[in-house]
């Protein structure tokens, strides 16, 4: 049964930071791409970053770019969200994301809430 955990999320000042994390069991993570979404309220759900399945290649949001990093750690079977440089628009929620097949629906953590608020 795949299982993601996301934490790392709460409340921080405009500039601030925070690092999401992701623990991912159930499944072989080492050969499958990971991404962060997130939702903002009355927003559709956005993809925000993706790590290939060796962290050699990586994608990002335009609006994140240069301000956010995906990384990914095979011995934790975890994968990172530094986030630098915080503003009020990243406010959402933010989800872990998995798609183990091309057949099926991707598998979604809980979600963990990030507020960007003075």
């Amino acid at each position: 049964q795949v299982q993601l955990v996301e934490s790392g999320g709460g409340l921080v000042q405009p500039g601030g930071s925070l690092r999401l994390s992701c623990a991912a069991s159930g499944f072989a993570f080492s050969p499958y791409s990971m991404s962060w979404y997130r939702q903002a309220p009355g927003m559709e759900r956005e993809l925000v970053a993706g790590i290939n399945n060796i962290g050699g290649s990586t994608n990002y949001a335009d609006s994140v770019k240069g301000r956010f990093t995906i990384s990914r750690d095979g011995a934790k079977n975890t994968v990172y969200l530094q986030m630098n440089s915080l503003k009020p628009e990243d406010t959402a929620v933010y989800y872990c994301s998995v798609k183990l097949h091309i057949w099926s629906p991707p598998n979604w953590g809980q979600g963990t809430q990030v507020t960007v608020s003075s």
